[in-house]
């Protein structure tokens, strides 16, 4: 029985249309890469929009979260389709030299590759066998048992041993040389394979086995030196000769097996190869889910809904990468995209959480598009067809009015790619200028957006496009538009609680958080001057 036709990410004919758009550089800015550090495959191939395959995802890290066993094995295995792999691309550099019988024992050793990896399947799998849930792995799980027990593994083994154990004990060949009247070689052929090594006829090493006697596995006279001193030419020479004996004894025993192999064994091999990308990535995924569990953070399975319902909340949300980066308490909060506010303008003090909850937002769906529990206590999501992030760069991050035009450039691309059923996520954008230019065109930009239709989480220091609300409200409501609201990074007894509120700023200006972002607080700046004034004195 082959194992084909069968994916842990994907059910039997699901469509592959419900791909959405989530850049590399959106994976970068959202911080995921540096969460999953995927190394055979990108993030991006594993997104979804469909509420089908997400199910079926759902229910497999389920599973791997109630059978530890099953993260255990599937971890075993990498490492040895990792040798396949490089196995696979000596033997076609071997094959390619015409070097047959090292391409034979290269296949040899893929096929011993081949059903070790099955049989790590076969122990750490079978037992979860009743447990399971999951299409995913009661599939997988009944096809390996399927395989292992089958007569015909049982005799693939039985064969594999045998020519594997005649392979394995070549120690040395008897060669046969003719010579001519003048003493001079003119025919040398390959006499036996042995299984045994020769030994040296030199008195010294006699004296050191403590055996005088010489047999037909003592050197009686060695011949030139081998391979040592001898060029790349004469090495390759030497070496295609011995192989070129050894293959015609082998020749034909390996040659037809390899052949009744090749047909059943080798597509097997190759759909393990194939579905190394998706083991690395569930194992990956169950790494992130227990550590945040340990970590304490809630994680539930959203309510997912249909595309075109655009639903979007969450109740104590947390950013998993901060939680995982941090000792500190974990503040979470909640998130509500409703008829009143599709769009947010989140203002507050500068390290009051603003960039952490923009985050943690794009987090959240991500984790849901991939088919993973999300960081909440409870969320009702719909997958949104495109992911898009406007992060300050390091060269934006400064206070530099040349940088503008690449700012408005990179939202020029969203608004060629986003559509009613995206995610916008922006971070500070347009802080390259001064707060008159960038309200005005931050305003002109939440305006575009709203008309769109999409959900979008503006998180800005410009305190002043927050008291531009109603405008953009109505020149979104003239359009069709959706509405606007605002949220507050907010302050309690002076402090920053780190808690998002859904309402007004007060209209009290952080210009002193801007000041000490930079280090230009009064306080900082007289502690830096500090001993110049005591010189002065």
């Amino acid at each position: 029985m082959q194992i084909t036709d069968f994916s842990l990410l994907f059910p039997t004919g699901h469509d592959m249309s419900h791909t959405p758009h989530i850049s590399p550089e959106t994976i970068e800015q959202l911080e995921l890469d540096l969460l999953f550090q995927l190394k055979n495959s990108s993030l991006e191939e594993f997104f979804t929009t469909s509420p089908e395959v997400i199910a079926y995802r759902q229910d497999v890290f389920a599973d791997m979260e109630s059978c530890p066993e099953i993260a255990e094995t599937l971890t075993k295995v990498v490492p040895v389709l990792y040798d396949i792999e490089e196995l696979r691309k000596l033997a076609s550099s071997a094959t390619s030299q015409g070097s047959n019988t090292e391409s034979y024992l290269f296949s040899l050793t893929e096929i011993e590759l081949y059903t070790s990896c099955m049989s790590i399947l076969h122990k750490g799998l079978s037992p979860c066998r009743d447990r399971v849930k999951s299409a995913a792995f009661r599939a997988l799980i009944e096809r390996v048992i399927e395989l292992t027990e089958s007569d015909y593994y049982k005799d693939l083994n039985e064969k594999l041993n045998a020519l594997t154990q005649r392979v394995r004990d070549i120690k040395s060949v008897t060669v046969g040389v003719n010579l001519d009247a003048q003493l001079r070689p003119v025919y040398a052929g390959v006499l036996s394979i042995n299984s045994k090594p020769f030994r040296s006829g030199e008195v010294i090493d006699k004296i050191l086995r403590l055996n005088f006697k010489s047999d037909e596995y003592t050197c009686i006279a060695q011949l030139s030196p081998f391979i040592k001193g001898q060029s790349e030419n004469q090495q390759y020479a030497t070496t295609h000769a011995f192989y070129a004996a050894i293959n015609d004894v082998f020749k034909g025993s390996v040659h037809s097996w390899r052949k009744l192999v090749s047909e059943y064994v080798l597509d097997n091999t190759d759909f393990l190869l194939g579905l190394l990308p998706e083991v690395e990535f569930v194992v990956k995924s169950s790494r992130i889910i227990a550590a945040l569990r340990k970590r304490g953070i809630k994680l539930c399975h959203p309510d997912v809904r249909p595309v075109e319902e655009q639903a979007l909340t969450f109740h104590e949300l947390a950013n998993p990468v901060v939680a995982l980066r941090i000792d500190d308490e974990i503040v979470t909060n909640d998130l509500d995209f409703d008829d009143n506010a599709g769009i947010y303008i989140l203002t507050g003090p500068n390290r009051g959480g603003k960039s952490v909850i923009t985050c943690a937002l794009g987090q959240a769906v991500a984790f849901c598009m991939l088919g993973l529990p999300v960081p909440a206590e409870s969320a009702v999501i719909s997958p949104c067809d495109g992911i898009f992030a406007h992060f300050p760069t390091g060269s934006e991050d400064t206070i530099d009015k040349g940088r503008l035009g690449e700012e408005c450039a990179r939202l020029e691309e969203i608004f060629d790619s986003a559509t009613k059923y995206s995610l916008v996520l922006l971070d500070e954008s347009l802080s390259s200028t001064g707060s008159y230019e960038a309200a005005y065109i931050a305003s002109e930009v939440l305006t575009g957006f709203a008309v769109l239709g999409c959900h979008v989480l503006f998180s800005t220091h410009l305190h002043e496009l927050a008291a531009q609300v109603d405008r953009i409200n109505e020149e979104s409501a003239a359009r069709g538009g959706i509405k606007v609201d605002n949220l507050v990074a907010g302050i309690a007894d002076g402090k920053r609680s780190f808690r998002i509120l859904r309402q007004s700023p007060d209209g009290k200006s952080y210009a002193h958080d801007i000041a000490e972002k930079y280090n230009l607080s009064l306080s900082q700046i007289m502690e830096k001057l500090g001993g110049k004034i005591e010189n002065k004195t």
